[in-house]
């Protein structure tokens, strides 16, 4: 499991970006860049062989820089959404700044995704991994702390990519990272993901109110369109979308599960599986929450990667976090990171 790396383009500041591929010895290859840490593509076989790439994205360093559906990013310093875009920390209030609407989305106006990250190639024996670093100063979109981030990415001969994630902060502070890919398993360029059967590990989600931020309120998935406890196609439940209050106040799906196992430990979130090109995929977190958002507002007038026009529900992201709105509800999972303590997921 080797990593190359190649020159990807430069900014109008001149820095110069680079562009990385992991790869392993069954003909996987993920690329990844140290702008924003994006999954550029994923080169995956299908039953028959086939390699096609299952990630959407953009084809050129401008496009990246230039839209925000924040394809395949590291998204923080807080993942998801914060209502009136404050919380308080130790009777502190911390006003940062709005990116959606009065609310902040994914870290703001310049979050992680936006961000030059330094790297470095990690070599363990025969496996290397791609180390990317960031510092985020105090008062950075007016969050409190000096923050150190890393990021390590591994592709293992298991056909698993690993993300690792630690950081620590001279003060009490926010954080909830996460990976923002959106996922095709046929194949990005193959239209939309309605036979992908989805299976989630979980009994509860947190329904959301008109902006998409979750109310406080935790339900039973039971007798919802909701439950993915047992696998089926995501379509089923898009049907639906006008005769649920939830699915039609997400455009479709985009919701926080709660997930069933023991908080901080590795456990399963996910599966999900597209039947004509056979490709499976798991996903593992030490996270308490999913987002399952199905790609609500793909819809796109011009090209993206590999020339494709891209359209609603044409990708999915399962993004692993804590809950959105979580600094409003105190009995939902802290994203509090105390000062000097460790965050690793």
């Amino acid at each position: 499991m080797r990593i190359e790396s190649r020159p990807y383009g430069t900014l109008s500041d001149g820095t110069e970006i680079k562009a990385f591929t992991l790869s392993n010895d069954k003909g996987l290859k993920i690329d990844i860049m140290n702008l924003g840490g994006i999954i550029l593509s994923m080169l995956i076989p299908d039953k028959n062989g086939n390699f096609e790439d299952v990630t959407l994205g953009f084809d050129t360093l401008e496009d990246y820089t230039r839209n925000r559906p924040f394809f395949g990013a590291i998204v923080g310093r807080h993942a998801n959404r914060i209502e009136d875009s404050r919380f308080k920390i130790n009777d502190t209030e911390y006003i940062l700044n709005a990116n959606e609407g009065r609310n902040q989305l994914h870290g703001g106006l310049c979050g992680f995704d936006k961000r030059v990250w330094d790297y470095r190639i990690i070599s363990n024996g025969e496996t290397e991994s791609l180390e990317l670093s960031l510092f985020s100063p105090d008062g950075d979109e007016n969050y409190p702390g000096n923050l150190e981030v890393r990021v390590i990415y591994t592709l293992t001969a298991e056909n698993a990519l690993e993300i690792k994630y630690y950081a620590v902060s001279d003060a009490d502070t926010v954080l909830n990272l996460t990976n923002h890919a959106y996922f095709n398993l046929a194949g990005h360029q193959s239209g939309n993901i309605l036979n992908h059967e989805l299976n989630l590990n979980a009994d509860f989600f947190t329904p959301v109110n008109e902006e998409c931020l979750p109310t406080g309120e935790i339900l039973k998935v039971q007798n919802t369109p909701m439950d993915f406890r047992q696998a089926r196609p995501i379509g089923d439940g898009l049907k639906l979308i006008d005769q649920d209050e939830q699915l039609r106040l997400g455009n479709g799906y985009d919701h926080n599960w709660v997930l069933n196992g023991q908080r901080d430990m590795l456990k399963e979130a996910a599966t999900l599986y597209e039947p004509q090109s056979g490709r499976f995929m798991t996903v593992l977190t030490t996270k308490p929450g999913i987002q399952f958002y199905s790609g609500n507002y793909l819809k796109f007038s011009r090209k993206a990667k590999d020339g494709v026009v891209y359209d609603k529900w044409q990708g999915l992201c399962l993004e692993t976090q804590y809950f959105p709105n979580s600094t409003k509800h105190p009995h939902f999972p802290s994203p509090i990171l105390k000062a000097g303590q460790t965050y690793h997921h």
